[in-house]
């Protein structure tokens, strides 16, 4: 299947917003656990602000989404980023959840970013084994520190060190 990436706007709004409600309510993807409203999209457009961000489009339906985000709001933080996708189920294990990180890489790549972080709930098995098999490694755990599905659930930390990029030219955040 042919997917289209397209910068996260507020045309996106609606479905990026059904995306992530869907994990939310059926998976421990996204550690709400109860759905949000749209005026939650608000937020991901602020915390992605100077960041690359995409909705992807198989045909013409939104069928995920993700961004890099700052790790830390200190500037000594800024070669660091921390990724997020979301896919719909009928769409993963079909190599767009690794050509997203893989933009992503590159993205990070033009603005000095060498590391990437993925904070996954341990619960989230496939995403543990998505991220190991692309590269990241476990650098962190944070046991029982959130409850879903009536779970205790750790959240992992994970690292991806990219090739060094020269540093950045200072960015607003």
């Amino acid at each position: 299947m042919d997917y289209i990436f397209e910068t996260m706007s507020e045309t996106h709004r609606q479905p990026i917003i059904d995306i992530f409600n869907y994990h939310v309510q059926h998976s421990y993807a996204a550690y709400p656990d109860q759905p949000v409203g749209y005026q939650f999209f608000d937020r991901f457009m602020e915390m992605t602000r100077g960041y690359p961000a995409v909705a992807v489009k198989a045909g013409a339906e939104v069928v995920g989404f993700g961004f890099l985000r700052p790790f830390h709001p200190a500037e000594t933080f800024q070669r660091t980023a921390e990724a997020t996708y979301f896919i719909m189920p009928e769409h993963t294990r079909q190599g767009l959840g690794t050509a997203m990180l893989d933009f992503f890489a590159e993205q990070a790549a033009k603005l000095g970013i060498d590391s990437l972080l993925a904070s996954v709930s341990s619960c989230n098995h496939e995403s543990l084994e998505f991220h190991l098999k692309n590269g990241f490694r476990e650098c962190g755990r944070l046991a029982r520190v959130s409850r879903k599905f009536g779970q205790d659930v750790d959240v992992v930390w994970l690292q991806k060190r990219l090739p060094e990029a020269e540093p950045p030219e200072p960015r607003d955040l």
